[in-house]
């Protein structure tokens, strides 16, 4: 048994639609009466006003994870949230002494401070504060600020490969440093898994990567499977539709992040076939890119792969998942909560570390 004493950790998540610096948990509880109107540039708009929940939803259920952290050898305390407004907060708050505090901050936000990046997060480094980045799209390479906070971090966690190497040489020596992609922002089984759903497959995209491509797959797959197929392209599925699919569906068609083509991005940018899995459905994914993740699972019998740009493939690849036994789902299902959720990968993280 170590003698080491326990580590007590907070996490304070930064959430673009959160205001001041508060508990993460009274900031959910207040998330879905939120009035985001104030936020958006033109409030009439309904189109906008239900992207920016479906936004500010998909952000909060980011809090919800990074708030609900648990590992038997680790101590969590309350989670913070905050957003542009609460930076002077954090700064000016003493860290109680034997508490490690972790500011986490994902995707392409550090830009939203934009050439204050490298003094926020300097002066947060400095008060004592570890920083915490899981960014996904090619940040090393597109987000200005990259260089800046590059300095600060403590952990990297990034789906692209190779790293900037400009930016890489910026990261200090003790940073960890991971290839990974996002992976599904929900907390684990907290989808029950349905041991009978329809036997019917759902395509789980988005209004932007319905290409040409993508819609002769979707007319496809609607001559192939008539009511047994539905089509999801609007932004993103609101959060709180998200756990009935298990029921409705047995298999999903989800999209490999082709819109990221640059050499460096894995094909495991998109976060559709991991909380696919976390719903109890089989992920179908396209192998369009280089290896990555993807490839991983689909040797594992966790996904199922088809060719890029091949209807005969497509529709076989999604048979097979329609004809997933009990058994196998269920792994599926055990697997991708246990191991394929935000939480999951962030608490692995820092057992790594002190």
């Amino acid at each position: 048994m170590s003698d080491s004493p326990r580590r007590s950790i907070r996490v304070i998540h930064y959430n673009p639609w959160a205001d001041r610096l508060e508990e993460a948990a009274a900031y959910l509880a207040r998330l879905p009466s939120l009035d985001l109107s104030s936020r958006i540039a033109e409030p009439g708009n309904l189109k906008m006003r239900t992207m920016a929940r479906l936004d500010a939803d998909w952000h909060g259920e980011s809090t919800r994870c990074f708030a609900a952290l648990a590992h038997p050898d680790l101590d969590f305390l309350p989670a913070l949230t905050l957003g542009r407004q609460g930076f002077a907060d954090l700064i000016g708050t003493a860290i109680p002494p034997g508490e490690e505090w972790w500011f986490m901050t994902n995707g392409q936000h550090p830009s939203g401070l934009e050439h204050l990046a490298g003094k926020v997060y300097g002066a947060l480094a400095a008060r004592g504060l570890r920083i915490f980045y899981y960014a996904f799209d090619e940040a090393s390479r597109t987000m200005p600020c990259f260089g800046q906070i590059a300095p600060f971090l403590s952990v990297l966690i990034h789906d692209e490969d190779p790293l900037d190497e400009a930016s890489r040489a910026k990261l200090p020596a003790r940073c960890l440093s991971l290839h990974r992609s996002w992976v599904a922002n929900l907390l684990p089984f907290s989808a029950p898994f349905a041991e009978e759903p329809q036997e019917a497959l759902v395509f789980l995209g988005s209004e932007m990567g319905l290409t040409p491509h993508r819609q002769r797959q979707v007319a496809f797959l609607h001559e192939t499977f008539k009511d047994r197929f539905k089509a999801i392209h609007d932004h993103s599925l609101p959060v709180s539709e998200r756990t009935a699919l298990g029921a409705r569906f047995k298999a999903s068609l989800c999209p490999e992040g082709r819109k990221f083509t640059t050499p460096t991005m894995a094909r495991t940018h998109t976060d559709r076939p991991f909380w696919s899995g976390c719903l109890g459905l089989a992920p179908v994914s396209e192998n369009s890119q280089q290896g990555g993740r993807l490839d991983d699972l689909a040797s594992q019998g966790l996904l199922f792969q088809y060719a890029h740009g091949d209807l005969r493939s497509l529709r076989e690849a999604c048979e097979r998942a329609l004809a997933t036994p009990l058994s196998e789902r269920r792994r599926i299902y055990e697997h991708y909560n246990r191991h394929e959720t935000v939480g999951s990968v962030v608490v692995d993280a820092l057992l790594s570390l002190r």
